[in-house]
């Protein structure tokens, strides 16, 4: 749903158990969102991106479509 947001965890492997213990939210909610099936709220993708500790803009961090590098 996310292949920027997958790319990056990748990078740096951030599980989903990571955030899932950052958002302080269950594993199942957090694959729930990530696959887009519950909505990710504006503070649940600013924990997301503090907890992978990248540099993206939230708008590039989760755009459907994936950025060139």
């Amino acid at each position: 749903m996310y292949p920027n947001l997958n790319a990056e965890r990748a990078r740096r492997n951030i599980t989903i158990e990571d955030l899932a213990k950052a958002m302080d939210k269950t594993v199942a909610t957090v694959s729930l969102k990530l696959r887009g099936e519950y909505p990710i709220t504006l503070a649940e993708a600013k924990v997301i991106k503090k907890c992978i500790g990248t540099n993206l803009p939230l708008e590039t961090l989760f755009s459907t479509e994936a950025i060139e590098n």
